[in-house]
């Protein structure tokens, strides 16, 4: 069954575009690694919840927007073995500093699907 790998994070809106162009180079490296597919989606319904809620999740604030991507993969073991190829791809060299984005309030984690239509 498939393996995904799941973000959530804020990007300032003046930033956007240049987060954009970031996740178009990324989609290209997880592909050309083996990724099965590559998903960035900008937060256009997502509200502010009274308790719990996407923008709530990742600290977003007035002037930014919600990411929410995927990636997957063939399995866990090949996710692990994509991912380890990305993380060494001289694209992929980044000073975290200079992303378009807090890393420190991204969400990540890894999913083994269960249901799949």
């Amino acid at each position: 069954m498939t393996y995904v790998d799941g973000f959530l994070l804020a990007v300032p809106k003046a930033r956007l575009d240049e987060y954009k162009e970031l996740a178009r180079k990324a989609s290209k490296v997880w592909m050309e690694h083996g990724a099965l597919s590559y998903v960035e989606a900008t937060g256009d319904d997502v509200p502010y919840g009274e308790l719990t809620s996407f923008p709530r999740a990742v600290q977003a604030k007035d002037d930014e927007t919600v990411i929410f991507s995927w990636v997957t993969y063939e399995s866990r073991e090949a996710r692990d073995r994509i991912m380890k190829k990305v993380m060494e791809d001289p694209r992929m060299d980044g000073d975290m500093d200079k992303m378009p984005f807090d890393g420190k309030r991204m969400i990540f984690g890894g999913f083994e699907a269960f249901v799949q239509a």
